[in-house]
């Protein structure tokens, strides 16, 4: 029987992004639900794939997408139920880091010029600069509907350190974007380093969207 794969996006995004990649993940006959998280706290998003894991019932591949490594590091913990963390490009944290320690150890890429910082603890995306920092290989159209569904990140997701390294006890795989402008790919292969399996790929940001068909491959190989 296949692993389920739970899919957890990043900082800004929703479940949404996703959607390629499930179409061609149930092509392929795998049970895949991608999540929501609250974007409140690392606690809080934690919480909320906890909670979809516990519903799942059975062992799933737990997948993280640039923030999302933050959350299901804090989320696998623990758990018995999680047989492989995979890293899309995404921070793979030491006990005790936030994202706020990660980050500056990576070269500056174009999405560093896109924060804007709020009066309510919130942190947004400057849409001019989103296209080429989240989806410089994506189409038109689909950059056009991305863009507009970006939303507010609670700066207490950047701010919330790990309680531990889930990746030292669960099998897992990094996958490396050599085209990325949101993580640099020097910090990428930095945290790869941690992990069981490195793959690279030249993609942008958003694989998800731009080639769901190497998303899917990867997946359900390692859910079968």
């Amino acid at each position: 029987m296949s692993k389920s794969i739970v899919l957890v996006h990043g900082a800004w995004h929703g479940a949404w992004c996703w959607a390629p990649s499930v179409e061609a993940l149930e092509a392929r006959g795998c049970s895949v639900q991608a999540l929501e998280l609250p974007l409140t706290d690392l606690r809080d998003d934690a919480a909320a794939v906890r909670q979809a894991l516990d519903a799942t019932g059975d062992d799933a591949v737990l997948v993280g997408h640039s923030y999302g490594g933050m959350v299901i590091t804090e989320a696998a913990l623990g758990r018995s139920d999680v047989a492989h963390l995979v890293y899309l490009c995404a921070f793979c944290p030491d006990a005790g880091e936030c994202i706020n320690d990660i980050y500056p150890r990576g070269e500056k890429v174009r999405l560093a010029d896109g924060m804007r910082r709020h009066d309510n603890h919130t942190l947004t995306i400057d849409p001019a600069v989103a296209p080429e920092a989240f989806y410089a290989d994506c189409s038109p159209e689909a950059v056009r509907e991305a863009v507009a569904k970006l939303r507010p990140l609670g700066t207490r997701c950047m701010t919330t350190p790990v309680s531990g390294e889930a990746w030292r006890d669960i099998d897992s795989t990094y996958v490396v974007c050599t085209e990325d402008r949101a993580i640099h790919v020097g910090l990428q292969r930095e945290l790869a380093a941690k992990t069981g399996q490195v793959v690279t790929w030249d993609t942008s940001h958003s694989p998800f969207v731009s080639r769901p068909d190497l998303v899917a491959d990867l997946l359900s190989d390692l859910a079968a």
